[in-house]
């Protein structure tokens, strides 16, 4: 018997997926690519996988995202504006936009990948929405690019203005996690306590199946309790300023840091032909 092909996204789902970005699109094939992941080549033909348009995507978003933050935080530093950029362009930032606009209903990726949970994993959501920006650059231009993403990304540019972004414990630790060990963090909810409309519960965050911080108090509280606690227990919260240790084999000077602020300590092994001269601590708990 001949295996069946898993369905393609209809003509009806990307129009409704086109009102939703809320941009006019003539390239309705182009869209549909970019909703394509290469594991669904592997069981059907006549797409192609939407890893180029990912790759265009990549830079028109983080041209839009650094021309915003030049513009919106102004004076500030060379390694402020870094930092606020890979917060912006993060994985779980883009996948969560990517959710907002319910990219995963339209998804094509194959049936084992959507079966093990592939439609609501960060990487196939983010890598699919910069794939999306790629469409609407390539179809309409920079300033429709540039209007989708200040307008899809307006929460966490918000956050980054106020400054609130540097006590985002859950982001922080997200992006650590994802830098050092590509996943994200587990919340479980282990104890809970007291009446209905006044509990209290104890959270733990897990990575790799290893417990690394327990938080107690109301559930949002007591998430951001845990994720504190996982800083602590970790110790050093810091990464290579500029995007990742091993630009500049930075490993060597890795040490426990407790400190509430925010602080810099000298790179030991600097390469100056990278740039990277300093290692950011992330704020955690003494």
């Amino acid at each position: 018997m001949e295996e069946r092909q898993p369905a393609a996204v209809s003509l009806e789902e990307l129009q409704a997926l086109q009102q939703r970005l809320g941009v006019g699109l003539s390239d309705l094939d182009l869209l549909r690519q970019a909703l394509t992941h290469r594991s669904y080549l592997g069981e059907t033909t006549g797409f192609q996988s939407n890893e180029r348009l990912e790759f265009l995507g990549d830079s028109v978003l983080g041209l839009v995202v650094a021309e915003y933050l030049y513009h919106h935080l102004e004076g500030r530093p060379e390694g402020d504006l870094s930092r606020a950029r890979a917060v912006a362009v993060s994985e779980p930032t883009l996948a969560e936009a990517a959710r907002s606009l319910d990219l995963q209903s339209a998804l094509q990726v194959s049936t084992g990948e959507r079966l093990s949970g592939g439609l609501d994993r960060d990487s196939i959501l983010s890598d699919t929405y910069e794939a999306v920006v790629a469409v609407i650059y390539l179809d309409r231009g920079l300033d429709a690019a540039r209007e989708f993403v200040l307008r899809t990304l307006s929460d966490v540019l918000q956050r980054i203005e106020e400054g609130s972004h540097l006590r985002d414990f859950k982001s922080q630790l997200q992006q650590l996690t994802q830098a050092r060990h590509r996943v994200t963090p587990r919340y479980h909810v282990v104890q809970e306590s007291g009446a209905d409309h006044d509990k209290t519960f104890v959270v733990e965050v897990e990575v790799n199946g290893k417990r690394l911080g327990r938080g107690v108090g109301k559930k949002q509280e007591a998430g951001r309790a845990g994720r504190r606690g996982a800083g602590a227990e970790q110790g050093t919260l810091y990464g290579c300023a500029g995007g990742g240790l091993s630009l500049c084999g930075c490993r060597t000077t890795w040490r426990s840091v407790s400190s509430a602020e925010q602080a810099f300590i000298p790179c030991w092994k600097t390469q100056p032909s990278t740039g990277w001269r300093l290692l950011t601590v992330l704020p955690v708990t003494p």
